[in-house]
């Protein structure tokens, strides 16, 4: 949330150098808009050769031509399953956010929200982080439920506990005393099967450090408890205001790591003495300008489900060169391959201070290159309100695209590798751009909607302050997700935004946060689930028309820490020439996680290859039959 009068800390230079790195960055401005009329020029469509002369136009005034547009208008449709609505799932909770009047930070930001099948059923499950109220709160303040869990029962019968007649639909029950009942200022959670038993662990970041919970099993074998094991994991050292969080095998020895994110130096005396307030409004929830940064916490796995700090010794640890002082703001991480050399690197979206992006020698030290590689700032030169993000390879091409939802009045960032080691910020030319900057976008995702072969971007878009209109009469509080169309294999730009009006119930106004993604019915198309800071989550069912698909579910049976192969790549190519890249990477959007599993959408072609980069680095070339299209397969070495 950037200040209106913030400017951008960096690590590498200090306040003096800022005036140069202006002009450096209005340099390189020029250079991009000339190098982009030359890429335009050169993608622009060719007329055919002509046999005569054509006349001239015509004398007056000059006529500038439209950009070309798709030909072909994508048709989106999202059925409301929320609590509440016609059809409901079942699915969902009324979240708690604490507040009582003071208008303190933390109640702005939780909301995160994560899919996946904890029970191994088959079926995708869901968990929501409550939030709770404030310590000292007035007698019969609502509390929060910890983490709720809402295991799907699709294919079973809603008064048998065993397998009985399919349901059309998914259908979620609440579980009760999971063990995950214990409230507290929840952020958000992160996901991984640590032990090989085919349960996930489960690790929940807020307000006062994190929560670490390991699968326990009944005597049927199925997990639905878990136990603290945050002290015995070595976890426990852990404080302040954690937000995003990720598992993934940064030094490639088979098991998993854990990289958590902390927003700012908070406490609620810290806050009242911030005294955020807008004019007319009096106290008011602000932007993290006022408050110090913090450091990132980078903990390896040593043995089975015990870790290690090693922050510093990684290459974690960003300083300001003048101050000392810790730069992190964390919200979202991307983890993925950002520079092609085959291990894990960690992007960092920075909420009004530069973004990081930690390049991974291939033993899991990092060093921070955001500025030379062109992800810290907007291509202004300035830091933006960074909220969450995810990764591409939305061209399907070996170009990777990281797109990062900001502040309202910015536009999101669409940063791209160039190919020269950098990424260019094409938020403009791929049409993202005007229309992002009417919204407030917390949760980003890349998910194919229609399975046509290419990953569309959703955003889920809400404001931090309820009275926001009374100041910005184009302001709302609560904002309709967007939906940008990939269509980079037509002229023109790479996204159209889908109007409102016709994405159904997706377009419903919510405060939105968490984004996530899955497919609760098995009917091919994937849903998606919003969390929302306060009140109940949108869960919108897809019902758009699906062209082909198939999802890959990676089980490496060599590293059982690893179980579901996290940070694997899968590679898939199609018999029109195309290529479609994957990376089997939960931890996305906001404060949210996906299922460890790889989508691809088709659209009328058929797979002739696959590929499998596996997270030590073995690559191996499963067979993937023609029978095998529109299911889900299980691929392991």
């Amino acid at each position: 949330m950037t200040a209106p009068n913030g400017t951008p800390e960096t690590a590498d230079r200090p306040p003096d150098d800022r005036i140069i790195g202006r002009a450096f960055w209005a340099s390189a401005a020029v250079v991009g808009l000339v190098a982009g009329g030359v890429v335009l020029w050169r993608q622009w469509p060719q007329a055919a050769p002509r046999a005569a002369p054509v006349a001239p136009l015509p004398s007056g005034p000059a006529v500038i031509a439209p950009l070309p547009t798709a030909s072909v208008v994508a048709k989106m449709a999202f059925q409301d399953r929320s609590l509440g609505a016609n059809g409901a799932w079942g699915a969902g909770i009324d979240r708690v956010t604490g507040a009582a009047g003071d208008r303190l930070l933390p109640e702005t930001m939780g909301g995160g929200v994560a899919v996946w099948d904890v029970d191994a059923d088959g079926d995708l499950d869901l968990l929501f982080p409550d939030g709770d109220a404030w310590p000292g709160a007035a007698a019969g303040s609502r509390h929060g439920q910890g983490i709720a869990v809402f295991l799907n029962q699709h294919g079973t019968t809603d008064t048998s506990p065993v397998r009985g007649s399919a349901l059309p639909e998914a259908q979620f029950v609440r579980v009760q005393t999971t063990g995950l009942e214990q409230p507290w200022q929840g952020m958000g959670v992160a996901l991984a099967d640590l032990d090989g038993d085919g349960r996930p662990e489960i690790l929940a970041t807020g307000v006062g450090g994190v929560r670490f919970f390991v699968a326990e099993h009944s005597a049927a074998g199925t997990a639905t408890r878990w136990r603290d094991a945050t002290a015995e994991a070595g976890l426990a050292a852990i404080n302040g205001w954690t937000t995003a969080a990720g598992f993934a095998d940064f030094d490639e020895d088979g098991d998993l790591d854990l990289v958590v994110g902390r927003y700012v130096e908070w406490s609620k005396e810290i806050d009242l003495r911030v005294n955020y307030t807008l004019t007319g409004l009096g106290r008011a929830y602000g932007a993290p300008t006022g408050f110090a940064g913090t450091d990132l916490v980078l903990m390896e796995q040593v043995s089975p489900l015990r870790f290690a700090d090693r922050t510093a010794e990684r290459g974690l640890l960003v300083r300001n060169r003048s101050t000392n002082e810790p730069m992190a703001k964390a919200l979202g991480f991307a983890i993925d391959d950002c520079d092609s050399d085959g291990d894990l690197d960690l992007f960092v979206a920075n909420d009004s201070v530069q973004n990081f992006l930690f390049v991974n020698d291939g033993h899991g030290v990092f060093q921070e290159r955001g500025v030379s590689t062109g992800v810290a700032f907007d291509r202004n030169g300035a830091a933006t309100g960074a909220m969450g993000c995810d990764t591409s390879h939305l061209r399907n091409d070996a170009a990777l695209a990281i797109a990062v939802g900001n502040f309202a009045n910015e536009p999101c960032s669409l940063y791209v590798t160039t190919g020269d080691g950098r990424f260019a910020d094409d938020a403009i030319v791929d049409g993202i751009s005007s229309a992002t900057r009417r919204a407030l976008t917390f949760g980003v995702a890349f998910v194919d909607l229609d399975s046509d072969g290419w990953e569309d971007l959703v955003l889920a878009n809400g404001h931090i302050e309820e009275r926001i209109a009374d100041v910005q009469p184009t302001q709302r509080y609560a904002q309709p997700a967007q939906v940008f169309w990939n269509r980079a294999g037509q002229p023109g730009p790479t996204f159209t935004e889908i109007p409102s009006a016709s994405l159904g119930a997706l377009a419903t106004p919510v405060v939105g946060r968490g984004l996530a993604w899955g497919d609760f019915d098995h009917d091919g198309a994937l849903d998606l689930v919003i969390g929302a800071v306060s009140g109940t989550p949108l869960v919108v069912r897809n019902a758009t028309q699906q062209g082909g698909h198939i999802e890959c579910v990676l089980i490496d049976p060599i590293h059982p820490s690893n179980r579901d192969a996290i940070g694997a790549q899968v590679m898939i190519q199609l018999d029109n020439g195309r290529t479609l890249r994957r990376t089997v990477m939960p931890t996305r959007s906001y404060l949210s996680q996906v299922p460890p599993h790889a989508h691809f959408g088709i659209g009328e072609a058929h797979i002739i290859a696959c590929e499998v980069r596996w997270p030590d680095g073995q690559q191996t070339k499963p067979v993937i039959q023609r029978s095998d299209e529109g299911s889900r397969v299980t691929i392991s070495r």
